[in-house]
């Protein structure tokens, strides 16, 4: 690989990725974490490879801050990317180090070694082991930098491995998930809070809370309210009552409008952000210029195990369970709210429920710590599903405007595009203060960060805002919104999710008003062969040309996009049925994401993507009234049904001459961009704001008519 991953930086020695165990097996440490991803398979088979062991003889350690390397996020589907291709370097390095010791203690050339099962063997049937080399040396080895690109790297022969998840049984069986985790002499806790992020207590009746079956002390620090018990059951009960008990402010949200007509309301600060001029040759002038409106709304995690954390005090300070993304950032934000130094808060990774985002885990984490560090308990806390939908972190919505241009020859020539969004990330050490909604109740003088959004080429409102096509001159103003109705942050492929949805579907407008294939006019404008190739193989496999005149009820959309311009390709068709509401009946995709690690856990990334993209596209939205947040369960926000789920035909592409790109969002965008222009093919008309559920179908049909 022609880069070092950015993780060797931080963790420049061979001591801080691995240790040799006396038990002869292979420690190996990580700061990607298992979010239901397959990482911590995919990361096993790349450093069983290099360092020529098996997975038996492998134990791993993942974000846990007192041993783990920092690497950052567990996001922007970088695991393989960043992650991977560390443990790749450190395992080569490694191996090497041990297989020149290793022929020098044999007596032979390096090129006659090989390794099994961590084993080096010479021609003469003498072998010897890592852990053995390693106690010759006295564990000179751990000095050993891997952040060297010019390492002399000495290959050995060795059986490869092909890994499968060890983790789903336990998670299917017995204690998986971190909801499940148990510790000694433990006191349950829920934290009382109301229908919105920033509603505050005003009347709150402690002798009734104090009085509930099932709570046996209450903890009220400022706005903060902690009822706790030693029985989980009666004080989920008392939660419940505790609620009705307590009356709460509610700030003043705007209308609860569509995005396309809240978001140009709210004050925001407009920038143009990218202004290239074409070449002369390409300075033409417009043969025909529209200009359309597309949106999604305020999307919510729906984690379908609610955040969950523990949390013990030690005799330094604390330590705490969580399912961050971010372990080492969350030690930093929690010691910096309890006035500790950040050794002295120590934070272990253990799996909760799928969530690709900045969801409440954070959140729930600092609850834990607030309560076991002021009152010396152990500490379970788990939200309920209220909060869960209330105020732990959503995806912003988005309304992206673009006016785009063609010449007489069929080729656009002007692009310009405007994006309303609000930040797309407000994790715990983003910013200038602290990131945790327990703190800012808890603590009096904890103000929230200033919101600020991720910079282009990266992006957060503006990820894959530039075009991935070919085009003349391109402009792009971003309308940031500083000040949001409801709270968020990250969610899977961020600002992708509606710049995609958006760039695909006015492509689709654009070759119909010139009425020419959609196919064609994508490759018309796309010169990178590997754009090329998975469109012209998943519209093959979908047998486009088949697809039949709009209007029948019947619809084949397609959708493209590089995710973030730089990292894997996805190309995807998707056939949708549309009668009362929209079924998609099955989808196509062709994913090149470069050379594959683990193709099993490659294919569940794109699998679980694409259900994911459907969900947001056809159902789920985010409300709210005067009260507060009102899609505040599975009545009012629904999901994707086990019976809606279409057929899936994922190709992935054999591109293994080529590094290892992220994956696990490509299909966000171009699966939304496909069912939009799927449902257009269907009923000749189109809808341009998300979700497409049957209001969003009929506002679109009414507009059309009018």
């Amino acid at each position: 690989m022609s880069a070092l991953s950015p993780s060797l930086i931080t963790a420049p020695m061979a001591h801080q990725w691995l240790r040799l165990t006396d038990a002869g097996l292979f420690e190996l440490r990580t700061g990607k974490v298992e979010l239901g991803q397959g990482i911590s398979t995919a990361l096993t088979q790349i450093a069983c490879n290099a360092l020529g062991v098996s997975p038996e003889q492998v134990q791993w350690i993942a974000g846990d801050t007192d041993v783990s390397p920092d690497e950052g996020f567990t996001a922007g589907s970088q695991s393989i990317e960043v992650g991977g291709q560390a443990w790749h370097h450190v395992g080569n390095i490694v191996r090497s180090h041990f297989a020149q010791a290793a022929a020098q203690r044999l007596a032979c050339s390096t090129g006659a070694l090989r390794l099994k099962e961590g084993v080096f063997q010479a021609p003469s049937g003498e072998a010897v082991s890592y852990q053995e080399l390693a106690q010759a040396e006295n564990n000179a080895w751990q000095a050993l930098r891997v952040d060297c690109e010019t390492a002399k790297l000495i290959n050995v022969p060795t059986d490869p491995v092909v890994t499968k998840r060890d983790d789903l049984w336990l998670k299917f069986t017995g204690a998986g998930f971190i909801q499940d985790l148990c510790l000694p002499d433990l006191w349950h806790a829920r934290v009382l809070r109301g229908p919105h992020p920033k509603s505050r207590p005003v009347m709150v009746d402690i002798h009734s809370l104090e009085s509930l079956q099932g709570v046996d002390r209450v903890l009220i620090k400022h706005h903060f309210i902690a009822l706790v018990g030693r029985k989980e059951g009666p004080l989920i009960k008392a939660h419940a009552q505790a609620k009705a008990l307590t009356t709460w402010s509610t700030p003043n949200l705007e209308n609860d409008s569509n995005a396309e007509v809240l978001l140009p309301q709210l004050s925001a600060v407009s920038q143009m952000v990218v202004h290239d001029k074409p070449t002369p040759s390409h300075d033409t002038p417009a043969h025909l210029t529209l200009q359309r409106r597309y949106s999604r709304p305020y999307i919510a995690h729906a984690s379908i195990g609610p955040a969950c954390a523990l949390a013990q005090p030690t005799d330094r300070g604390i330590q705490v369970w969580s399912h961050s993304q971010g372990v080492f950032k969350l030690r930093d934000q929690i010691a910096q709210a309890l006035e500790l130094q950040a050794e002295d808060v120590r934070v272990q990774h253990v799996p909760g429920a799928g969530c690709y985002g900045h969801n409440g885990a954070d959140d729930v984490a600092f609850d834990a710590a607030f309560i076991a560090h002021t009152w010396g308990l152990n500490i379970r806390v788990q939200w309920s599903r209220e909060d869960e939908m209330t105020i732990s972190p959503m995806g912003s919505a988005s309304l992206v405007d673009i006016r785009g241009s063609v010449d007489k020859e069929g080729r656009i020539c002007q692009w310009h595009t405007q994006v309303w969004s609000h930040t797309h990330l407000n994790r715990p050490g983003w910013g200038n203060g602290i990131q945790l909604l327990g703190a800012w109740s808890a603590l009096e003088n904890c103000p929230q960060p200033t919101p600020k959004d991720v910079p282009l080429p990266t992006g957060g409102g503006l990820r894959n805002a530039i075009p991935a096509y070919d085009l003349g001159e391109l402009s792009i103003q971003h309308h940031f919104i500083e000040a949001s109705p409801v709270r968020v942050s990250a969610l899977r492929s961020l600002g992708a999710h509606a710049n995609v949805f958006a760039i695909e579907s006015f492509m689709d407008e654009i070759s119909e008003a010139l009425q020419i294939d959609p196919v064609a006019f994508r490759l018309k404008h796309l010169s990178d062969p590997r754009a090329r190739h998975v469109i012209e193989t998943v519209t093959h496999r979908a047998n486009w040309q088949a697809r039949g005149e709009a209007g029948s009820g019947h619809g084949f959309g397609l959708g493209y996009a590089r995710y973030k311009n730089k990292a894997g390709y996805c190309a995807l068709v998707a056939h949708v049925e549309v009668a009362e509401r929209v079924k998609v009946r099955k989808v196509w995709a062709c994913i090149d994401a470069g050379a594959i690690v683990h193709q099993d856990g490659l294919l569940n990334q794109i699998e679980g993507g694409i259900l994911q993209a459907i969900s947001w596209s056809l159902h789920e939205s985010v409300h709210w009234n005067e009260n507060g947040i009102r899609t505040h369960d599975w009545e009012n926000y629904p999901l994707l049904s086990f019976n809606d789920v279409p057929e899936l035909d994922i190709h992935l592409v054999d591109a293994s001459e080529h590094p290892s790109l992220g994956s696990g969002e490509v299909a966000t965008g171009p699966c939304a961009a496909a069912i939009g222009n799927a449902v257009a093919h269907a009923l000749g008309i189109r809808a341009r704001h998300l979700p497409l559920n049957p209001e969003r179908l009929m506002q679109a049909i009414e507009q059309a008519s009018d």
